[in-house]
């Protein structure tokens, strides 16, 4: 079965090594190549080729900059010995200057510039619904979600849960009293946008139209909804990818229909799982296909009838799967359709070595050759059985 298209990777604002919520400027810091006299003495010292397993890295949890602070921690073991019990403040220059090197100048001033605008909308605009900032479950999320957070288990989640393709899950999850006020939010933001003038930034490279909810406030409330709601479904479904291990996320709302974007073409997420919900309104079309779950190395690769799945959106309704599960969304053909997407990530991305436990080519290959040795084998016997009759 052909693709509908060559499958294309999203981008957005952020590149890869940022943590994709920080809005804090940066600590002072000299430029790369001038140390401190404090690091000074550490100036000509190498990174260890193999981590210190034992050594307990320090909190940079609070740190906010171009990297997320567990960039900092899984480098600090790689610190030589002279600087692993020099002050956290020694050790976090040395590591800056050291990924500075490996960050080109343009893509370090495009997430500053981003930083300033971002800096810019948290100074000036005003809330509509301030109640969505904080963290509110009972008031965001339905009893039933509730209860199988609360459970924890496998068993709970299913429960709730359809999954009518092997890695695509499907779940009531919001209040509507909580979709609709974030879709007033939004509408709120982009007046206000409009009004200042501002150039809004878009939420990747393929939607023309939506923005990125962490840009006006509301990401340490996303932060926590990952956290706390999707990372413990996350573990259980999606280990393989480090669904246990989330620490960084990208949330935007999306906006189909007359004016909008009408479609969505075929891709893959720049995430490792991916939350998709529908927020309203009115509309009819704009399904979701999904075309089978792929590495790097196959994400063109043809899909598999067993692969092929068109979801339909439901207010209120969530669907849940893997970043490299690929998709897209047909037409929406009447009405405005509005849904919020959160890509979770994992910065530190070893699982992606281990293409065959999840790359359903990658599955389908080793099929193959098993297949192949089996029958190989089979002939190898006949063969040296008919000679020994002989």
């Amino acid at each position: 079965m052909a693709l509908d298209g060559p499958a294309e990777r999203r981008g957005e604002v952020q590149v890869a090594m940022g943590n994709g919520n920080g809005v804090a400027p940066l600590q002072a810091s000299r430029p790369a190549g001038r140390p401190s006299a404090a690091t000074a003495p550490y100036a000509d010292r190498r990174l260890r080729l193999n981590p210190n397993a034992d050594h307990k890295p320090q909190d940079y949890s609070d740190v906010r900059g171009e990297y997320a602070p567990v960039v900092y921690s899984a480098l600090e073991r790689h610190l030589p010995p002279s600087l692993l019990d020099v002050d956290r403040d020694v050790k976090l220059h040395f590591m800056r200057e050291i990924l500075a090197r490996y960050w080109p100048q343009g893509e370090r001033n495009k997430v500053q510039r981003h930083k300033e605008y971002r800096q810019r909308i948290l100074l000036l605009y005003k809330p509509l619904h301030e109640e969505l900032y904080n963290m509110r479950p009972s008031a965001f999320f339905l009893p039933t979600f509730l209860e199988a957070v609360r459970s924890n288990s496998e068993e709970s989640f299913r429960n709730i849960m359809t999954e009518p393709i092997p890695g695509v899950y499907s779940f009531a999850m919001l209040q509507p009293t909580f979709c609709e006020m974030l879709l007033e939010e939004v509408e709120n933001f982009e007046k206000w946008v409009h009004a200042m003038k501002f150039k809004i930034m878009r939420p990747n490279t393929m939607n023309k139209y939506g923005a990125v909810l962490d840009d006006f406030g509301l990401e340490a409330m996303l932060n926590q909804f990952m956290e706390q709601f999707i990372a413990p479904i996350s573990r259980v479904f999606y280990p393989e990818v480090g669904g246990g291990t989330l620490d960084s996320h990208h949330a935007f709302v999306v906006e189909y229909g007359k004016d909008r974007d009408v479609e969505l073409g075929f891709h893959v997420d720049d995430s490792e799982v991916t939350l998709n919900v529908c927020l309203g309104k009115q509309f009819s079309g704009g399904e979701l296909y999904f075309r089978g779950i792929r590495c790097e190395n196959h994400v063109n690769s043809e899909t598999q009838h067993e692969e092929m799945y068109d979801y339909t959106h439901i207010p209120g309704q969530a669907v849940l799967h893997r970043g490299r599960h690929r998709h897209g969304a047909r037409a929406t053909s009447t009405g405005l359709r509005i849904n919020l997407l959160l890509w979770c990530r994992r910065e530190m991305k070893k699982y992606q070595k281990d293409f065959p436990s999840w790359c359903g080519e990658c599955q389908r290959e080793k099929r193959e050759r098993q297949s192949q040795w089996v029958k190989a084998t089979k002939m190898a016997f006949l063969r040296g059985a008919g000679g020994a009759m002989i």
